[in-house]
């Protein structure tokens, strides 16, 4: 009888995620916020000594996203910097690559998405409105990325994220600092965030 493939990854808690049935008790903050320092956006093709991390960008769009839902709830700005939390596990794919694999990939995203949310006391799904508006300050961070650290003209980061208004990028700067900096603020703000959750 020929043998299931492993479906679980052991992390450095020690848990151990199953990636096609994750559950919230499987799942640590540490967890997420060490695997999202080391994985690369732009699949690593930025400027500079380090790489861009997920965690480094969700970051990122967790402010920007407070400058467009200025009245929103702090558990949509939790929402917000856990955004891509899923790419701990499953890594950072460009759009393209996304398109390519088709359903599988959006279905085992969301799947993963639902635990962490859970885990951290947020709705499985987000509302659309606030998706909308975390999608917004996506776009608005990948702009910003193309721009200053990935090479695009202003014209080209335009016409493939659509240009921002100025007020919500306004003194961000994007800054490449080591995954042990980045861990350690990433897990600081969701700490944060938890603490100030009702």
């Amino acid at each position: 009888m020929a043998q299931q493939p492993r479906a679980w990854q052991r992390m450095l808690s020690g848990r151990r995620l199953d990636l096609l049935d994750p559950t919230p008790v499987d799942i640590e903050i540490e967890d997420i916020a060490h695997g999202l320092a080391f994985v690369a956006r732009w699949n690593g093709q930025t400027k500079g000594d380090f790489a861009y991390s997920v965690a480094e960008h969700s970051l990122l769009v967790e402010t920007i996203f407070g400058r467009i839902a200025q009245t929103a709830a702090v558990k949509w700005r939790l929402a917000a910097l856990l955004h891509d939390a899923p790419e701990y596990v499953i890594g950072d794919m460009i759009s393209p690559v996304k398109a390519a694999i088709g359903p599988g990939y959006g279905a085992l995203d969301e799947r993963l998405e639902a635990a962490v949310h859970i885990r951290f006391g947020l709705p499985a799904k987000v509302p659309d409105a606030i998706k909308k508006q975390i999608k917004k300050a996506d776009r608005v961070s990948a702009w910003m990325e193309a721009i200053q650290i990935a090479g695009f003209s202003v014209e080209e980061a335009d016409r493939l994220f659509g240009k921002p208004g100025s007020a919500l990028y306004q003194g961000l700067t994007i800054a490449l600092r080591p995954p042990v900096v980045v861990r350690a603020d990433f897990t600081a703000r969701h700490a944060q965030l938890m603490k100030e959750m009702p």
